[in-house]
């Protein structure tokens, strides 16, 4: 739990062309050899992040870049590659060699960091090849740096503290919905999707929030969660819960205490919780044969009932009454370019994404009219209980309109079919 993740590190990506030193400039800002260092044009060939350290900016990952003068097949390529990393990156340094200034290929830096609203620093690198360079007519604000050397590198981490976006991340996941000296239960099942001897990181981060936020967290598995109630003294203020026991969570919990869950406050956390409440109501359109796109920020290794290749999926065709199309992309980086085939977007908590990465996702899908919803509102909505789920964002829950009332009417008709059937099962 003392390892920073990386979705919760500030993002600074490196952009220039091919010898301009942006690998040295790496090793310049670590102080330590991090990056291969070449005289051979194209040594790095796709992206490299380097998780380090910039007081008092704090953890930060540098991410190296191939050169945007990549030239051929595979050059066209590595610069694409290098273009993505735009998607999560929250500072930009454009690194530019003296003698060759500035042209075309440092312009479309320029022309996508405006873009994607992504603040640039310009990084003048060899000033001990090119003192005159100082003298230059470059924009602001720039930095003049020897990578070789080292002069100008505390100059540049002053400008990255100084230019670093100040909203890059939400200050608090849970801190802002509580009081010090609050009760925050934190239910936690452990089965065989959970991972042996630990918590996964959202549960780990939420903790760690209700802790720095002077309140207290009681961590208890689904069924002692009734216990829990029965046992303390104190109402707790917020019920957080692991999505995959919404029913239990839900009925066990009085209904005087607001109740949400992991995943839907990772989705405020880390883009736009709004967008997402809004998605889940298109379920509703879908029909059998359209295609739905299940999105993972990480490359976890599926277990026999997971709940993005196999849970949701099901749920879904359930929803539906006949088949649907479903195909699922892991890892970071954009959406797949032919996301208007989509009929609907179900992402992850995107607890391995940085916020801008996020919400770079969610953009990508609003400007192809797709709706995106991701697992915590998607299987509160299953399960009916979303308006319950969002109970600590009233603001919220006026976007569910009455026609989600009655869809939450039918979920407990059809709950309490399956238990009557379920106690017919046992009878007999």
């Amino acid at each position: 739990m003392n390892i920073v993740p990386k979705g919760q590190r500030l993002h600074i990506a490196l952009f220039g062309r091919r010898n301009v030193g942006k690998s040295s400039l790496i090793n310049a800002l670590t102080g330590q050899e991090l990056a291969i260092v070449s005289d051979i044009p194209g040594t790095t060939t796709d992206p490299v992040a380097k998780a380090m350290e910039i007081l008092p900016l704090g953890p930060v990952i540098i991410i190296d870049t191939a050169g945007i003068d990549d030239v051929g097949l595979l050059g066209e390529l590595r610069k694409k590659k290098s273009y993505e990393v735009m998607s999560k990156t929250d500072l930009i340094l454009l690194v530019i060699d003296p003698s060759q200034g500035i042209g075309e290929f440092e312009e479309e830096v320029i022309k996508r960091a405006e873009e994607t609203n992504t603040p640039v620093i310009y990084v003048i690198n060899k000033i001990d090849l090119y003192p005159q360079a100082k003298n230059g007519n470059f924009p602001e604000p720039k930095v003049f740096v020897s990578a070789l050397t080292g002069e100008g590198i505390d100059e540049l981490k002053q400008a990255i503290i100084k230019y670093a976006p100040k909203d890059w991340t939400l200050p608090t996941i849970v801190g802002d919905l509580i009081n010090p000296g609050d009760v925050v239960i934190c239910v936690i099942p452990v089965d065989k999707a959970a991972p042996k001897g630990r918590l996964i990181l959202p549960q780990q981060m939420v903790i760690r929030d209700i802790i720095d936020n002077e309140a207290m967290a009681l961590v208890v598995k689904d069924r002692e969660l009734s216990y829990a109630f029965r046992y303390l003294d104190k109402k707790p203020s917020l019920v957080i819960t692991d999505a995959s026991v919404y029913t239990k969570v839900s009925a066990d919990t009085p209904p005087d205490i607001r109740l949400t869950s992991f995943s839907i406050l990772f989705a405020r956390y880390k883009g736009d919780l709004q967008t997402l409440v809004e998605g889940v109501l298109a379920v509703k359109n879908l029909k059998p044969g359209e295609k739905v796109l299940i999105a993972e920020a990480c490359t976890h290794h599926p277990i026999e009932d997971d709940i993005g290749r196999v849970k949701i999926p099901r749920w879904l065709r359930a929803q539906v009454g006949g088949e649907l199309e479903i195909e699922v992309k892991a890892g970071g980086g954009p959406l797949p370019e032919n996301l208007k085939e989509y009929k609907l977007i179900v992402h992850c908590g995107a607890c391995m994404l940085n916020r801008k990465e996020m919400l770079s996702r969610i953009m990508q899908a609003r400007r192809a009219k797709v709706p995106i919803v991701n697992y915590g509102v998607l299987l509160a909505h299953m399960h009916g209980i979303l308006r319950r789920a969002l109970s600590p964002f009233p603001h919220l829950q006026a976007l569910v309109s009455s026609e989600y009332k009655s869809y939450e009417k039918k979920a407990e008709i059809l709950k309490c079919i399956r238990n009557f059937l379920y106690q017919r099962v046992q009878i007999s």
